[in-house]
């Protein structure tokens, strides 16, 4: 697996970590991707061609062995990113349930990132998910 690889494969654990793959949080993945380097250089059959590989991973050992091949492949700055991806990922759909939490909490143990600045990065996505004008 390549860094581009898992990158996106730890985007595609979190969208999918809870047995389904919402539209929401899928096209959500996607467009977190395009915008970035190499994905926006991809066409549309390379970057089907790679979530058909990711996807097969994940069918045959599931989301946690997926981020546990996944995170070593990455720098600490992308590691970082990608969890912050991974955390607006399972906000998407409005909901955030214990198998997401327990996904976060575990990418977060692979990954070189001090707990604190993980912890801080779920605060900031709790507050941007907030339905603060609700009534």
């Amino acid at each position: 697996m390549n860094p581009s690889e898992a990158f996106a494969a730890i985007g595609l654990a979190a969208v999918a970590c809870d047995g389904t793959l919402d539209g929401d949080e899928a096209a959500m993945l996607r467009q977190l991707l395009e915008v970035r380097s190499p994905y926006s250089n991809l066409g549309d059959g390379l970057m089907a061609a790679m979530f058909d590989g990711l996807l097969e991973r994940l069918r045959s050992g599931g989301w946690e062995k997926l981020i546990m091949e996944a995170a070593p492949v990455l720098s600490p700055p992308q590691q970082e990113t990608a969890y912050a991806m991974a955390a607006l990922l399972v906000h998407t759909n409005r909901s955030f349930k214990p198998v997401e939490q327990q996904m976060l909490a575990r990418l977060g143990e692979l990954i070189s990132v001090p707990a604190e600045r993980c912890s801080q990065i779920l605060e900031v996505m709790a507050v941007l998910h907030r339905d603060s004008l609700r009534s």
